[in-house]
């Protein structure tokens, strides 16, 4: 081909560019959820090999892997909020927040999921059973089956937390506010139950 000629069908395939989407709308902010219980700036911690404690991101159902708020319509429908993603998949939110509460409020050094050359002491994981708005009650669910392992041994212990927290709104923002009122609740009993 000749150089005019490519040129020519790139021009006229450049606005058919700006046309083509490959995922959904993004909205003009993205949510969060921020962490009420911080760590203190320049608050040095130790901890000895097997004092530690590690968070692994909490497995999920389909419906949370997504970066969206599900809403439970019925029993067996779930929609998403309009207009409404989160700035990173829930459980990993959710998973940031307790190691940020769970440091502040006990104490403790928590480990990152990957990449720590020390023993943990006590891992704590579990499965995020619910992290939306169920519309029947207009209250934001939290369901958090944690599961706890300390030292060495065989030995784990599980427990299930639960947060319900009105929602002023259907909006995102709304949501969010009540989601992240209700996982920092479960956080600092989580970490009252670690000790």
């Amino acid at each position: 081909m000749r150089p005019l000629s490519c040129l020519l069908i790139a021009a006229a395939a450049l606005p058919l560019a700006a046309c083509v989407s490959f995922g959904p709308k993004v909205p003009g902010s993205l949510l969060t959820l921020p962490a009420t219980a911080q760590v203190t700036a320049g608050a040095a911690r130790t901890a000895a090999d097997g004092q530690a404690v590690q968070i692994i991101v909490p497995s999920v159902p389909q419906e949370l892997a997504a970066l969206r708020i599900p809403v439970r319509t019925t029993p067996t429908e779930i929609a998403y909020v309009k207009d409404a993603m989160w700035s990173d998949a829930p459980p990993r939110l959710f998973r940031n927040l307790l190691a940020e509460t769970i440091a502040a409020r006990t104490g403790r050094v928590v480990l990152e999921p990957r990449g720590a050359n020390v023993t943990p002491g006590i891992r704590l994981g579990g499965r995020l059973q619910a992290f939306g708005l169920d519309a029947a009650s207009r209250n934001a669910v939290i369901t958090y089956d944690a599961t706890l392992a300390r030292g060495t041994g065989t030995t784990v212990t599980s427990r299930r937390f639960e947060a319900r927290v009105p929602v002023t709104a259907e909006t995102g923002p709304a949501i969010a506010a009540a989601l992240t009122q209700g996982a920092n609740q479960i956080a600092a009993d989580v970490a009252a139950w670690i000790g």
